[in-house]
């Protein structure tokens, strides 16, 4: 799995926990986008185009609280990120919404917690045709017409 991360000065630190956290499970091969832009837009930004486009199979983005980053990836056509905090928003982040980009806060999360949002995001896959189907097809639909 190909995973696309980025994060701001703030987050720093987190980013480079996670990183060491997936090289060390084996659960993907990450490329770092960056973490000095004081503006999290851009990186937020630049990580999604990159899923988006499918150049990445999935992204991880930090900021303060994750809401910053997970606002400004959303404006990306074809990303979808999700905010998760617990055990079962990252896994349902994957299995009920598809998400593509899991966002998380540096300052609102521990480090050990982190981590296991970060597994449980990156091994749970959608399932096509399930009971969430309709509802995603829906809102992809929507971004596809906008």
């Amino acid at each position: 799995m190909k995973i696309a991360i980025g994060c701001d000065p703030n987050a720093q630190q987190a980013k480079e926990e996670v990183i060491a956290f997936i090289e060390k499970k084996g659960l993907g091969e990450v490329t770092d986008f960056g973490s000095e832009d004081p503006i999290y837009a851009n990186v937020a930004i630049a990580v999604a185009e990159a899923v988006a486009a499918k150049k990445y199979d999935r992204g991880i983005l930090l900021c303060g609280t994750g809401i910053g980053v997970s606002l400004a990836a959303n404006k990306v056509k074809g990303a979808y990120a999700a905010l998760i905090s617990d055990i079962y928003s990252a896994k349902r982040a994957r299995l009920s919404n598809d998400a593509n980009i899991a966002c998380m806060g540096a300052f609102t999360i521990g480090s050990k917690l982190r981590e296991e949002l970060t597994e449980a995001f990156l091994t749970n896959e959608f399932v096509p045709g399930c009971a969430s189907q309709p509802k995603v097809d829906a809102f992809v639909a929507y971004d596809n017409n906008r």
